[in-house]
């Protein structure tokens, strides 16, 4: 029997199902890079025109400026925050680019600077970051965006310090944050003995550092009551051996001339925040002092800390951390979102305990 031919319309709706199918399947594959594609700038760097520098002489330069919380301790605490801005129209933000200011309100100033708010006043410029592509990616333009943003901190920083001639300080960098961080624990506290002498504590949080050649001034911390130390780890949770091949694979240090280039297989400082050494195997999770999802919360509200939650350990320069149980630990947010770092923070309690006892020991230390 002979089978009826296929009309034109069916022939139509046919080829559009099939061209429906591919797209979808091809999206499903290239999802990330097309979305990656999308926040590329493209337009060299060298020709860009960043937006007009911050005058952190003026108030609206500063996040948060001298915040300070009920009880707060002695020292100065001052904060460069992760990256908040995704990019697509530039290189770098403006530090008014509105959905960045707000992600930094809502989400990394409450989970990342908020626990450092017990130990003293907390100060947090905003400065010209480099966009979240400037991440995923090891161009050339990439970099030289990077490095950009280093003058911003740098500035920041001096203005800070020159307010805070005495007194013990904090300093704390979170993931571009930390990078930067980095850079000017080299520049400035390791080139100046007395200035070093006054940081009771450096945290470089989900910052990949250099184990060997130390040259920060201070050293990765070895016990929780050390001060004058470096706090320095990237976690990955246990089992994704994946994330830890692309978070090394695009990991990227300064070297001599103040530029960004590649680890070449160096292994990378990591101090659990759980037991604040550098090393003693895993720490179980009965040490935890509690994490927190403190998104959205008013600065001086201290959030509920879900302690026990997870075991840490580090191992090859990275914290392998057991996955949280809870459900305030699960990841939110559209694909940007999910490559920033993590909208809540599986140690809050811990780097806030660690703050408290390496300022005590700072104290103590300096003493009369």
């Amino acid at each position: 029997m002979k089978r009826p031919s296929l009309t034109f319309r069916q022939w139509v709706g046919w080829i559009g199902f099939g061209l429906v199918f591919l797209f979808s399947a091809a999206v499903a594959v290239w999802h990330g890079d097309i979305l990656r594609a999308g926040l590329d700038p493209q337009v060299p760097f060298q020709t860009y025109r960043p937006p007009r520098p911050p005058d952190y002489a003026r108030r609206d330069a500063w996040a948060l400026s001298e915040a300070h919380a009920p009880g707060a301790g002695p020292a100065h605490v001052f904060f460069l925050h992760p990256t908040t801005y995704d990019g697509g129209s530039g290189w770098n933000a403006a530090i008014d680019d509105r959905r960045a200011a707000g992600y930094l309100a809502r989400i990394a100033i409450p989970n990342y600077a908020a626990p450092f708010a017990q130990a003293g006043t907390v100060s947090a410029p905003r400065y010209r970051q480099a966009s979240l592509y400037t991440r995923l990616t090891l161009r050339e333009d990439a970099r030289e965006a990077r490095m950009f943003a280093y003058r911003d901190a740098a500035a920041a920083f001096d203005t800070w310090l020159s307010r805070h001639p005495n007194g013990p300080l904090i300093l704390v960098g979170v993931e571009q944050g930390g990078e930067l961080m980095d850079r000017l624990l080299r520049d400035r506290i390791a080139a100046d003995p007395r200035l070093s002498e006054r940081v009771a504590a450096a945290y470089l949080i989900e910052t990949l550092t250099p184990a060997e050649p130390t040259t920060s001034g201070l050293p990765p911390c070895a016990r929780r009551a050390q001060a004058s130390c470096v706090v320095a780890y990237a976690s990955v949770v246990d089992g994704d051996s994946a994330a830890a091949h692309r978070l090394l694979r695009r990991a990227l240090t300064w070297d001599e001339g103040g530029r960004l280039e590649g680890f070449e297989d160096q292994r990378s400082v990591c101090v659990n925040p759980i037991t604040g050494a550098r090393s003693g195997g895993r720490a179980v999770a009965r040490r935890h002092l509690g994490g927190a999802n403190a998104t959205g919360l008013e600065w001086g509200v201290r959030p509920a800390l879900i302690s026990r939650a997870v075991s840490a350990e580090c191992r090859d320069g990275l914290l392998w951390y057991s996955r949280p149980a809870s459900e305030s630990f699960r990841e939110r947010g559209g694909w940007s979102d999910r490559r920033k770092v993590k909208g809540y923070n599986l140690f809050y309690g811990d780097l806030e305990a660690d703050a408290l006892a390496r300022l005590g020991a700072w104290r103590r230390a300096h003493a009369r």
